[in-house]
């Protein structure tokens, strides 16, 4: 008897790499990376420069990936057998590593905006909306995956992205 990934045909490479990209972004650690950058990127608007705003991104989401990967360790010794430390240090970085993708998309931006490729008020905006754009199009992706219906995907989209939004303005609000 054929299992699954022998009946189904082979997908195009752009396809696999398309959904290991989703997969990445879909993650909790990186739907919270998501959150948390644009949340930081809108505060981040006292900074002066784009540079400075991406600083602050930088900076401050390697902080709270150490922090992930600290907490995993901890409570990985709460486990018998405990694993060894070295691996629960990269289980744990491993894990939470959709947080350092979440920044790629604003930091990109950031970045364009502080090489004067455009403004910088353009790119940090560009930055701003980038969070919430991946948010919609998770939503809409992972409807899709779960074979969803056209009306569903679109119910998703709203949804990820509206609670997305929510929670980056209690996020603004709490810094």
């Amino acid at each position: 008897m054929a299992t699954d990934d022998e009946a189904s045909p082979p997908q195009p490479v752009h396809r696999r790499h398309l959904h290991r990209l989703l997969d990445a972004y879909s993650g909790e650690h990186a739907v919270y990376g998501l959150v948390l950058v644009t949340a930081l990127v809108a505060v981040g608007w006292e900074e002066d420069t784009d540079f400075e705003v991406l600083l602050f991104v930088f900076g401050t989401v390697v902080v709270f990936w150490l922090a992930h990967i600290y907490a995993a360790v901890v409570a990985s010794r709460a486990v018998r057998p405990a694993k060894p430390l070295m691996a629960a240090v990269g289980d744990g970085a491993r894990h939470s590593s959709g947080m350092l993708i979440a920044m790629l998309v604003p930091a990109a931006l950031l970045l364009v905006g502080a090489v004067g490729l455009v403004e910088e008020y353009t790119a940090y905006f560009l930055a701003l909306g980038s969070g919430i754009v991946l948010l919609a199009v998770i939503g809409y992706a992972n409807a899709a995956r779960n074979g969803s219906s056209w009306p569903w995907r679109i119910a998703g989209l709203l949804a990820t992205t509206l609670l997305g939004m929510l929670v980056i303005g209690l996020s603004i609000l709490a810094h």
